[in-house]
């Protein structure tokens, strides 16, 4: 099983970082041919270990071809010419989808209490709260 809090790892095989993306490892092999800004260390056995960087920088080449539809040639040109803004919109739009999942489970959450849980939580707030109010002058 994955950690699952990656900044805790220096390096990722291909498999975790494919698993990751939900792509296979040979369009990760492809795109390392194609983006020469896609570059994981390679260790023994040509073993490719990527850094969190190469990890990134497949994100955005996954965010360019699969979820916007660029080309490669469209998605090449794209990162070297316009690196820096592409990686700024990137990492923008990486951190609304975080954003809306949170709110959705939040959402969800809210969602599974039913009308009666509601109202005895209610209750429940309004005598602590009264409880509390009653502590205080007292003392």
């Amino acid at each position: 099983m994955l950690n699952a809090n990656k900044n805790l790892k220096l390096y990722y095989s291909i498999g975790e970082v494919a698993q990751m993306l939900g792509v296979t490892e040979t369009l990760l092999r492809f795109w390392e041919k194609k983006f020469p800004q896609l570059n994981p260390k390679r260790a023994g056995r040509d073993i490719r270990q990527y850094r969190q960087e190469d990890v990134e920088t497949a994100k955005l080449i996954h965010y360019l071809v699969k979820e916007r539809g660029m080309t490669l040639d469209g998605a090449q040109r794209r990162l070297r010419d316009n690196s820096e803004t592409t990686r700024r919109n990137f990492e923008v739009v990486d951190r609304l989808k975080a954003i809306r999942e949170e709110l959705v489970n939040m959402r969800q959450a809210l969602d599974a209490f039913t009308y009666d849980e509601v109202e005895a939580l209610k209750e429940n707030l309004k005598t602590d709260s009264e409880r509390f109010i009653q502590t205080d002058v007292t003392e």
